[in-house]
């Protein structure tokens, strides 16, 4: 499961962020290799996970840069991403974020709103530039996840909708300081009916219609992420069907000639190479559940707090017969719990727990509540 033995992880201590770069190598060659048979353009999404290993990575294995605050768009330029491979999306973006991004003179803003096309040209106008723009477009695809983290209905806070195309439009021609150069969908996360990205294939292509009849021609596509992983079966299937994914939008998308079409993937990429180590610091006995409480809570890993996500749970060090728990963490909050009625080997203190698929949406979202010390990381 993972590149280090039991007596190395013994000498750190918990909670314990570990990256398998092994196997992040193997997911960025095969979605690279995936992604290239149809010269597919990939943006790495930082809020996935921002640590440098991780960008360095990232950067060298071809994929650009999908940023979603200012903070990020300069991390991605320190470690070594070109502006022209940086991308900034964000339905709320600051003045000093956009000056910055401005003055790096990014690739492409993702711009969400009319307002948003107004202030971008304001401050376009005070530097004597042109800043270039992807229109978020709000498809009103279902993306079939959890409801935080569906972001392609007309009831989510992103992207302009449909019936406001044509008054964007008119306002773009007055915008001096704006070049449009595409269209920019993202549906939402952790989506693996590929059903979905069929369906959004075919209102880009809507999308493409409509922009043609007004004489705009869009040099690029920019059609998200979202292709979720396997929580459940991280052996059995740590990298995803890149082949499928990207072959899908390949068929089914209609390309014009010397289009371009970019993708965003975050989680995908990276969720599958981390794992969170914790150490068990009491078992409590209850009436009808045993706890198994941690040294690693909410604060380390927030996502079955948040979203109710299923991660998978392994007792590294116990081979005794499975009993069932309830495995949580030390946070005071009733939500500090990383499953329930979890059947693991029979545990005690000390023991270490492995909580797999962590290297998404884990560290990055890691919080100080409780005044918790922040956790290390190792790469291995």
């Amino acid at each position: 499961m993972l590149n280090l033995n039991l007596e190395q992880l013994q000498q750190h201590a918990t909670p314990l962020y570990v990256y398998d770069m092994n196997m992040l190598r193997q997911t960025l060659q095969n979605a690279q290799q995936e992604a290239g048979k149809y010269n597919f353009h990939v943006h790495y999404a930082l809020k996935a996970n921002a640590n440098t290993p991780i960008l360095n990575e990232m950067r060298q294995h071809g994929f650009g840069a999908d940023c979603v605050s200012g903070n990020e768009v300069k991390a991605a330029i320190e470690n070594g991403f070109t502006p022209q491979e940086v991308v900034f999306a964000g339905v709320g973006k600051s003045d000093d974020e956009i000056n910055y991004a401005l003055d790096q003179q990014i690739f492409c803003f993702n711009c969400e709103s009319k307002h948003e096309l107004e202030v971008l040209n304001e401050l376009a106008e005070k530097k004597d530039t042109i800043a270039r723009v992807a229109l978020r477009i709000n498809p009103n695809v279902n993306a079939n996840t959890h409801k935080y983290i569906t972001t392609g209905l007309e009831e989510n806070k992103f992207g302009i909708n449909a019936w406001e195309l044509d008054s964007v439009i008119e306002l773009l021609q007055q915008l001096k300081h704006i070049k449009l150069i595409g269209i920019h969908f993202h549906i939402g996360s952790q989506i693996t009916d590929l059903t979905v990205f069929k369906n959004l294939c075919t209102r880009v292509n809507e999308f493409q219609e409509w922009f043609m009849a007004h004489n705009i021609r869009l040099e690029h596509l920019n059609v998200g992420g979202g292709l979720g992983v396997d929580y459940y079966h991280p052996e059995q299937n740590p990298i995803p069907d890149f082949a499928a994914y990207f072959g899908l939008f390949n068929q089914f998308l209609e390309l014009r000639p010397g289009q371009q079409v970019h993708f965003e993937l975050g989680r995908s990429l990276v969720a599958q190479c981390g794992t969170l180590i914790s150490k068990v610091l009491y078992i409590k006995n209850g009436i009808s559940t045993n706890f198994a409480i941690l040294d690693a809570g909410m604060t380390e890993l927030i996502r079955p707090a948040l979203y109710q996500s299923y991660h998978k749970i392994v007792n590294l060090t116990s081979q005794k017969p499975e009993v069932r728990y309830d495995v949580v963490g030390p946070i005071c909050e009733s939500s500090d719990c990383f499953g329930k009625a979890v059947m693991l080997p029979e545990t005690n203190r000390g023991d270490l727990i492995a909580i797999r698929t962590a290297g998404a949406y884990g560290e990055v979202m890691a919080s100080a509540y409780n005044l918790r010390t922040k956790a290390e990381a190792i790469y291995v």
